[in-house]
């Protein structure tokens, strides 16, 4: 990943504040934050439930420390990290979500920060998924009523995130409201010039960005109603 202003690695940077200590990303996935954090000379390890990303990593650079794993019975050690991101990974969750979070705290140091996302309940996700439904009615395709359940199992309000935390010994020490891909990105008038096209790769790699207009738009409501149309709540927390 390139934009240090775009989510995730934006809030990655306000949770590590020292190049000393170990990083866990968990949920790493295609290793955007993980390969930029190992460039950058931090030691970093990652871990994720699909096997085939992991591959895919080790594929692309042996030099990574990554491994399958599972965030509800992790590995690791207790306090073996000072710092663990968990980006798009605990709303995934079938079950045992708490059970996550506890692992979480435990491989964390005294004085550890976690940094994680989840997907909002509010406004701006029921209107996303009233259009991938809507498009998909358009397409001749039929909604999947149990979609939502097999992917993005739950969703949160702001307090039921934070409360989910706090209930597990953490303190809470900031929430932001983070529009990763703000609605009208889905409309093509609304991007920026070289994304009028959808390239995913593009997309995570600079961020979802918008024109003159979509900026504009998007700026209004994210300063006014920020809690109802951003689309996650990222948390950082730290181990007492």
């Amino acid at each position: 990943m390139e934009n240090l202003s775009a989510y995730p690695l934006k809030y990655a940077e306000l949770t590590i504040k020292a190049k000393e200590g170990r990083i866990l990303e968990a949920g790493c996935g295609g290793g955007r934050v993980l390969r930029y954090y190992k460039n950058k000379g931090y030691d970093i390890a990652g871990m994720d439930f699909i096997e085939e990303a992991i591959e895919k990593l080790k594929e692309a650079d042996p030099d990574l420390d990554v491994e399958v794993g599972d965030i509800t019975n992790l590995r690791y050690k207790s306090e073996s990290f000072r710092y663990v991101l968990a980006f798009g990974l605990y709303h995934s969750l079938e079950r045992g979500l708490e059970q996550a979070i506890r692992e979480t705290y435990r491989v964390l140091e005294k004085q550890g920060k976690v940094c994680a996302s989840f997907r909002a309940d509010n406004i701006q996700t029921y209107l996303t998924d009233c259009l991938t439904d809507y498009r998909l009615q358009k397409g001749g395709r039929k909604a999947d009523p149990n979609m939502k359940k097999r992917f993005h199992k739950m969703n949160l309000t702001r307090s039921e995130f934070i409360n989910l935390f706090e209930s597990n010994g953490f303190r809470v020490e900031s929430v932001f409201h983070v529009e990763n891909m703000p609605i009208l990105y889905k409309f093509g008038f609304f991007r920026s010039k070289n994304h009028k096209i959808f390239n995913e790769n593009l997309a995570r790699r600079e961020g979802y960005k918008l024109s003159f207009l979509g900026s504009a738009i998007q700026q209004f409501v994210m300063r006014y109603f920020s809690e109802k149309f951003c689309n996650i709540f990222v948390l950082i927390a730290r181990k007492p």
